[in-house]
């Protein structure tokens, strides 16, 4: 859907807060697809969801309210979805944070408030802070790749 001229996965209200209904709704449609590729394509497990800025926030709600449809979640530049947390337990399911510590689209510690809801839901939590903006970084793109790499089931060298 248009959003201030691009695309959005979900809808927000003028203020820029998000509308949690249109959020909830359209997260429900993402989980069953990705149930569906799974399946469809033999994946021996559930994927890793990475999303940047709005596809962090679309990424959140699969964790936290279908955590069996992810392996794990980097969510670059993220922040939390919902005013109020959903009751599920995340077991230990890894997921990687990264803000920017110059972020002109986030708030100062949006990132570390989502980092601490999902790891009071139980998910495993790496969070960093960077000093950049929203954009994606070098460090972004190396953090990213290492925090993979034993997830993945890669080697150091790998």
């Amino acid at each position: 859907m248009p959003w201030e001229a691009g695309f959005a996965f979900f809808r927000r209200f003028e203020n820029r807060s998000i509308d949690e209904r249109d959020l909830l709704a359209r997260a429900d449609v993402l989980a069953g697809e990705v149930v569906r590729i799974g399946k469809n394509y033999r994946f021996r497990r559930p994927p890793v969801a990475i999303g940047f800025s709005n596809g962090a926030i679309m990424a959140a709600p699969l964790l936290m309210l279908y955590p069996r449809c992810l392996s794990g979640a980097v969510l670059l530049r993220p922040l939390s979805p919902f005013a109020i947390d959903p009751d599920t337990s995340l077991s230990r399911i890894p997921a990687l944070l990264i803000d920017g510590d110059n972020d002109e689209r986030r708030l100062r510690g949006d990132g570390a408030r989502l980092a601490q809801r999902l790891a009071h839901m139980g998910a495993d939590v790496t969070h960093h802070v960077l000093p950049t903006g929203h954009s994606i970084t070098e460090d972004d793109i190396g953090l990213t790749r290492e925090w993979l790499k034993p997830l993945l089931g890669q080697a150091e060298g790998g």
